[in-house]
C-alpha cells in the first residue's frame, strides 16, 4: 500500500475532522493513519479508491483540494 495526504478544503474542528474519519472509514480498500483540520493521511494502492474517497469526503460536505 502506498501512503497518501488529502488536502481538505472546509475542515474547522475537530467536529469536522470526526465526520472526515467516518466517511474515510467507509471505504473498502481504505487505512486511515491521520484525520486533521485540513487534512488526512491515508494509505491505498488502488486508483478507483481515490475517486470513491473523494465522493465520500463530499457527502460529509467537505472537499478534497488534492491528493499527493
Amino acid at each position: 500500500m502506498k501512503s497518501h495526504e488529502l488536502i481538505i478544503q472546509g475542515m474547522s474542528c475537530g467536529h469536522c475532522v470526526m465526520h472526515v474519519r467516518q466517511a474515510l472509514d467507509a471505504v473498502d480498500g481504505l487505512e486511515v493513519e491521520d484525520v486533521q483540520v485540513g487534512k488526512a493521511r491515508v494509505w491505498y494502492n488502488d486508483e478507483k479508491v481515490a475517486k470513491v474517497l473523494s465522493d465520500k469526503v463530499e457527502e460529509a460536505g467537505y472537499k478534497v483540494v488534492s491528493i499527493q
